[in-house]
């Protein structure tokens, strides 16, 4: 078998809750081994995070659930107390041999700790050193904890999204799963492996890598933001509408509801027949993409009228055979139950200790060389002290010590 692409890249993850811990997730995906560091004990503070959890076959309590589960994979878990000088001690001795060190505390928190980027530099100088905070390394809102909701308002998207205003619970909305952060992880492993070639193909320079959420929510507005910095206008919320082509949004028909989206004036024309109404197609106030944004309360309220009038399957297969972007408005289980969702393998199996068929969503890249074929679950709190430790020196009987003095 090929090895994987980050095969022989060794990661220290001291990251916690979603974003990090998803970029940590992508990059073992890839082959890195990355050694995740929870304390002793409570461990990642998303093992708190509420239910569903996974069963124990014993019964008893435990913090393996779904919202840890969902970042953790391919990881091995060492418990390490690094608020003592003997887990600090721990965490630069497996520094040394690391290629990336991952951490999401408080700027300035690690400093004390000496597992700061300077103090982990001195004794490592080609460490990748990735930071991931709310707000970033600099700034006046350097210093504050940031969470993906907080970052939504602050950043602007929830400011564009949500129901039309003047529409019955028109305002400010979030977006339903952490975004924001999830795209952190994207951007935080995106600057790991640049630096990461950087280093090889540069010189053999390590270096501090400083991603945040607020950075990456207001990035990711692209053409949103884009056309405030072009007219200084803020866009008005538009609910389901679509973003450029016109009409698109959600379609309400005998039986439930549909997401179309005309993306041009060929697709419009071809929708209008399809809806029985061709002659929309050569109403002045809809000819060209333009037209239809500017008529665009008018035209939304014309399709709206039409697609009442058959079910979701029946205009999802004409639109299809128009050639015209539709889907249905699937919840999760439809999700899982479709045909490509299926042929593309997004559910993946792993064999936990508490549920030997555990399901996983699957690494989104896929690759035709280097394919990820298996996946391990995510581990138990402190699965891999022993052996970690093992590899820096530490016999049985220095951790029987440790763990009786609860630093591991």
């Amino acid at each position: 078998m090929s090895a994987l692409p980050l095969s022989g890249i060794k990661i220290l993850d001291l990251t916690r809750v979603l974003a990090g811990p998803l970029s940590a997730q992508m990059l073992a995906d890839l082959g890195a081994e990355v050694i995740k560091i929870e304390r002793p004990g409570g461990g990642d503070d998303a093992r708190a995070f509420g239910p569903p959890y996974l069963k124990d076959p014993e019964g008893k309590s435990n913090n393996n659930n779904s919202f840890y589960l969902c970042a953790n994979r391919n990881k091995k878990s060492v418990t390490v107390n690094i608020a003592t000088a003997e887990g600090q001690d721990i965490v630069r001795e497996l520094a040394k041999s690391c290629d990336v060190m991952m951490e999401n505390y408080k700027v300035g928190d690690l400093k004390r700790y000496r597992l700061d980027y300077e103090s982990i530099k001195a004794i490592n100088p080609g460490i990748i050193y990735c930071s991931v905070t709310g707000f970033g390394q600099t700034g006046p809102y350097a210093p504050r904890a940031g969470y993906d909701a907080i970052l939504q308002a602050m950043g602007g998207l929830m400011s564009v999204t949500g129901h039309i205003d003047g529409e019955p619970g028109a305002g400010p909305m979030k977006v339903g799963p952490s975004i924001v952060d999830y795209m952190t992880g994207m951007n935080s492993s995106i600057g790991i492996l640049a630096a990461l070639y950087h280093r090889k193909a540069n010189g053999g320079e390590g270096q501090h890598v400083d991603v945040c959420l607020m950075d990456t929510v207001i990035a990711s507005l692209s053409h949103w933001l884009q056309i405030y910095l072009v007219n200084g206008q803020t866009p008005p919320r538009r609910g389901t509408w679509g973003n450029g082509g016109m009409p698109a949004g959600v379609f309400r028909c005998t039986d439930g509801e549909l997401m179309l989206v005309v993306g041009n004036d060929g697709q419009f024309q071809r929708t209008c027949a399809v809806l029985g109404a061709p002659e929309l197609a050569t109403d002045p106030r809809f000819l060209k993409n333009n037209d239809r944004v500017v008529h665009g309360k008018e035209i939304m309220a014309i399709f709206a009228g039409l697609f009442l009038k058959k079910p979701v399957a029946y205009w999802l297969e004409e639109l299809e055979k128009a050639g015209v972007p539709s889907g249905p408005i699937n919840n999760f289980e439809q999700v899982f139950s479709d045909p490509h969702v299926q042929a593309r393998g997004m559910r993946v199996k792993a064999n936990h200790p508490f549920e030997p068929d555990l399901s996983l969503i699957r690494n989104a890249i896929t690759f035709s060389g280097t394919p990820i074929k298996e996946y391990r679950a995510p581990p138990l709190l402190g699965a891999d002290t022993r052996d970690v430790l093992a590899t820096i020196g530490y016999d049985e009987a220095k951790l029987a010590e440790l763990k009786e003095k609860k630093i591991v």
